[in-house]
């Protein structure tokens, strides 16, 4: 099980990503609304993994993410963004970011998502070839 922090500056989408991630049997230490506000939780929590919005009020997600892993340079975070924004994605994962996920988030993204960063969570997703290997025994 994982420890969570959800940061989106939308009350709806952290309900959400919260739902789905109690789902697939993870907690939601904490959450925010803005980029401080991560930053805060973060150093207060220190959760295995962020799920961050690029774009919020006051402080974006690409400054958080700077932010958290200065300090915190073994801190996983996946950026959540919608769809244009592949030139913010790619400033998050220069920032530190380890990955990211398209809105609108879903069951399957998520743990797709968290498969590519903790082994231990990976999709077993079968090779065709090998089940028609199987087959034939």
């Amino acid at each position: 099980m994982l420890k969570v922090l959800i940061v989106d500056d939308s009350l709806i989408i952290r309900k959400k990503v919260s739902k789905l991630l109690e789902n697939l049997g993870h907690e939601v230490i904490a959450d925010a609304q803005n980029g401080q506000e991560a930053i805060d939780a973060y150093n207060a929590k220190q959760p295995d993994m962020v799920t961050m919005d690029i774009t919020m009020p006051d402080m974006d997600g690409i400054t958080a993410v700077k932010h958290i892993m200065k300090d915190n340079p073994e801190a996983k975070i996946i950026m959540v963004t919608s769809h244009g924004q592949e030139d913010m994605v790619i400033k998050s994962i220069q920032a530190g970011a380890v990955g990211y996920m398209l809105k609108p988030i879903t069951e399957d993204k998520l743990a797709h998502a968290i498969g590519e960063i903790f082994i231990e969570y990976a999709i077993d997703e079968k090779d065709d070839e090998l089940d028609l290997l199987d087959d034939s025994f």
